[in-house]
């Protein structure tokens, strides 16, 4: 079950340490999602700020954790997702 953030809830994007306590997802784990293609993001040049879409993020780490438990590895996850390497 996701924790609640302090984050402004009307926010259309996130940072990852939002994204985490939204989502009850490990920092390494949306780290890792972000580096594989799997999180899209928004880079802002200023403080080097990834920025996640709140309502696209959301959706795609419940469709990736569904996945998952089915037993779906990552590769078959992107395929699934329709994301190439």
């Amino acid at each position: 079950m996701a924790r609640r953030c302090n984050a402004d809830e009307n926010k259309e994007s996130v940072t990852i340490g939002e994204l985490v306590k939204l989502t009850d997802t490990r920092y390494s784990t949306l780290k890792y999602y972000t580096e594989v293609g799997l999180l899209q993001y928004e880079q802002v040049e200023e403080r080097l700020t990834r920025r996640y879409n709140r309502e696209n993020a959301v959706k795609t780490l419940e469709t990736i954790k569904n996945l998952k438990a089915q037993g779906l590895t990552i590769i078959e996850i992107k395929d699934k997702l329709s994301i190439t390497f």
